[in-house]
């Protein structure tokens, strides 16, 4: 969403870099092109302004103008306000110690996507050790309550229905219900709502003093540009939400309204969805999404994906590629392990300057070549994997002929095997030559243990 803006802002900064030392006249030039790249990217005017004019200000200090690294200086300034900007620190959900079951309620425009947000929010909820309850307030959208209904099955979390014609009763019946299934959370979805529509305004007033609830999250799509500004505004006026439901940041728009707010309503964002798929909603971290904004990356984003999918036989497997090398089960082991941390495209937005590199050379990221590499894999046999060396021309065109590929694409899939082999190759010599090979492992040990975390042990 916010590689528009991301090629203009290091685009900027590529021109000061080639500076010794910076003008006032260069930052003015500079200033103005951060400008014109956050409005060409439908952040609210006002907002632009003020973060324009305290970026501004900073920069023309003599720290800035005198230093030896001017242009560090000013990415380091524009980073700081553009953090401060989506909110500074991480904004937890709160929820009551003393109270069950505590209760999170879902508001938002038509076609934001709450339904599938409480789903999502219910899935996260779950893995975390939380017995969550979906209530299907939304009476209003016909087979609203039957999708909610669907998404809960997919996940295993119970949907409350009620009556399906009050939502206000429906509400008051899903705390009762959740009391009975000793769940110690509701998710109350909530039916979706026109800015002029003041009869389902009412409505989710209405449910709001009859469930209290504890936190009420507004679910907002990412795609809205600078009419956010009074969608939100209208919202916090009426229900006064705690916190905001970023959804769709993985689409093509032009993100805008995901800068503009937290400035506007000085509500945080608490969670963002970057997909479809139930485990697709993630806690909002605003400094490692600034940075992968100004192309910084995310690196320990890319750490807590592997840890998420990371278990105890990935160690075990680690250290058997260490003796007896890598096998084409342990290439496809590690394809499956990239789609389940979200794919090459979300990988590649968490490594810096990844998507600029493939943006130079023309490179697509192709989400289906692990489809392909996956079927063509399969077309072997036990022994095939486990010793690719002996596929001879006769075995390429089978392994080709059964996966529905090309021999050409078997051919560079071997090359790839090879390369890949002969790294393990390098990294087991290196092991070897330690002084005490005991020590060696144990270290290997060490390693993987700290890379897969908690996770490892949780899922043993």
């Amino acid at each position: 969403m916010f590689n528009s803006l991301s090629d203009r802002l290091q685009d900027t900064f590529s021109k000061l870099r080639g500076k010794g030392r910076l003008t006032e006249d260069d930052i003015n030039s500079a200033m103005r092109e951060i400008r014109m790249a956050l409005l060409e990217a439908d952040v609210n005017y006002r907002v632009v302004k003020e973060f324009v004019a305290a970026c501004k200000t900073k920069c023309m200090s003599s720290e800035v103008l005198d230093s030896l690294t001017p242009a560090q200086n000013v990415v380091k300034i524009v980073l700081d306000q553009l953090t401060e900007l989506l909110g500074s620190t991480d904004s937890k959900l709160v929820l009551a110690q003393n109270r069950t079951p505590n209760v999170i309620m879902l508001v938002g425009l038509q076609g934001s996507g709450k339904t599938t947000a409480a789903a999502k929010l219910a899935y996260l909820l779950k893995s975390k050790g939380h017995s969550p309850l979906l209530a299907a307030c939304d009476t209003h959208r016909p087979a609203a309550a039957d999708q909610l209904a669907t998404l809960g099955s997919e996940i295993g979390v119970p949907v409350y229905r009620g009556n399906g014609k009050d939502a206000v009763v429906v509400a008051k019946g899903s705390v009762v219900d959740a009391v009975d299934r000793l769940c110690d959370i509701v998710i109350v979805d909530t039916a979706g709502r026109l800015q002029i529509d003041e009869d389902m305004m009412k409505e989710a007033v209405d449910i709001k003093k009859a469930v209290k609830p504890d936190q009420i999250l507004m679910v907002v799509d990412a795609m809205t540009g600078q009419d956010i500004v009074n969608v939100v505004s209208t919202f916090a006026e009426r229900v006064d939400f705690d916190g905001v439901i970023m959804s769709k940041l993985d689409g093509d728009a032009r993100g805008g309204g995901a800068l503009s707010v937290r400035a506007v309503t000085g509500k945080p964002i608490k969670f963002v969805s970057m997909g479809e798929k139930p485990d697709s909603l993630e806690v909002f971290h605003p400094d490692r999404m600034a940075k992968r904004i100004l192309g910084m990356g995310d690196v320990v984003g890319i750490i807590e994906q592997a840890q998420k999918v990371a278990t105890q036989q990935d160690m075990a497997d680690a250290e058997r590629m260490l003796k007896t090398g890598f096998t084409m089960d342990d290439m496809l082991a590690q394809m499956q392990q990239i789609r389940k941390m979200g794919g090459l495209k979300k990988l590649m937005g968490m490594i810096p300057g990844a998507e600029r590199l493939a943006a130079q050379t023309n490179t697509e990221v192709d989400e289906t070549q692990i489809a392909k590499v996956e079927a063509m894999i399969r077309s072997m046999t036990p022994d095939e994997r486990a010793r690719p060396k002996k596929i001879n021309g006769q075995r390429r065109r089978r392994i080709a002929d059964g996966s529905g590929r090309t021999v050409q694409e078997v051919n560079v899939l071997l090359k790839q095997w090879s390369e890949a082999n002969k790294m393990m190759g390098k990294m087991r010599q290196m092991a070897g030559t330690a002084a005490n090979s005991k020590q060696a492992r144990r270290q290997m040990r060490s390693m993987m243990r700290n890379i897969s975390g908690p996770a490892a042990g949780r899922r043993r």
